[in-house]
């Protein structure tokens, strides 16, 4: 259980004065991050700043065990902390969550953070001989004059369709993933009566980790097995929705087809009695293949 602050004692206090403790625990959309009260507040006027400096420990939502709760994405949060370390920005080579990191740097009031994560055009996208490049200090946009006339709603047309075809050729890349899910459901004494059909608890997520996210994107849950390099493969993802068509239908939508599938159940009786319902159980695998 988290200590508070009081039980902490004060020769733990991040600084003289300060009313939190050095270390500082949080509760970030259900994960857990321990990290240095001075790590928090390592950027003014940011949201985190002002929180565990202009505010009062007993001001602060906690939940059950005492940490700091905040209803963020628990997963992005990681890189919001690594940047307040030391006010530097690595992310994975494969990393396609920037636009939801832009949002949560937003969120905290990290403006130096949400520039370094716009887009920037590159030679290639640019319809000017020189490159269109963003001004760090005005926040405005400052292109070369090789296509003088051309709008600024031109320019943002070519950028979506240049963006538009990197995805449509990224989403051709060839693999297979393996989904699967343990199901069970109940038959009554008659065979005429309802059954109480399939319940699905988990469908999981089997194959190559930049194949996994192009196809389910949000709807993947990394928590089992996160900061995969993308090029490795997982057996431990799975969906956060329960429909297995719902699945089905992001693959086909994609230019994903099954090619194999299977299936083992088995039957058990809810007691000793033969006459009552029997429950089945069943595991099944649907492989899926992009050529």
């Amino acid at each position: 259980m988290a200590m508070t602050d009081t039980e902490q004692g004060s020769s733990n206090r991040a600084e003289s004065g300060s009313p939190f403790s050095e270390i500082i625990e949080l509760n970030v959309g259900g994960q857990v991050y321990v990290t240095r009260h001075i790590t928090l507040v390592a950027v003014p006027d940011s949201l985190l700043w002002t929180m565990f400096s202009k505010k009062a420990p007993k001001d602060l939502a906690r939940d059950g065990k005492g940490r700091y709760f905040l209803d963020r994405d628990g997963f992005l949060f990681r890189y919001i902390l690594d940047y307040l370390r030391d006010l530097n920005l690595v992310l994975p080579d494969y990393f396609p969550e920037k636009s939801r990191l832009q949002r949560e740097a937003e969120f905290f009031h990290l403006r130096d953070l949400s520039k370094r994560l716009i887009p920037r055009m590159s030679k290639v996208n640019s319809i000017n001989e020189e490159i269109c490049q963003s001004d760090t200090e005005e926040g405005g946009l400052q292109c070369g004059t090789g296509s003088s006339g051309v709008g600024m709603e031109t320019l943002r047309m070519m950028t979506a369709m240049s963006s538009a075809h990197s995805q449509s050729l990224e989403s051709r890349k060839s693999g297979y993933i393996t989904i699967g899910y343990r199901g069970s459901y109940t038959i009554g004494r008659d065979i005429q009566t309802d059954a109480k059909f399939r319940r699905v608890a988990r469908i999981t997520v089997c194959g190559k980790i930049s194949l996994a996210k192009e196809v389910f994107g949000d709807t993947l849950n990394e928590s089992r097995d996160p900061d995969r390099p993308p090029e490795r493969y997982t057996s431990r993802y799975y969906l956060k929705f329960n429909f297995l068509e719902q699945a089905f239908d992001k693959l086909t939508e994609v230019g994903f087809h099954m090619v194999a599938c299977s299936s083992t159940g088995t039957c058990a009786y809810t007691s000793n009695d033969p006459n009552e319902d029997k429950i089945w159980t069943s595991y099944n695998e649907y492989v899926f293949c992009r050529d």
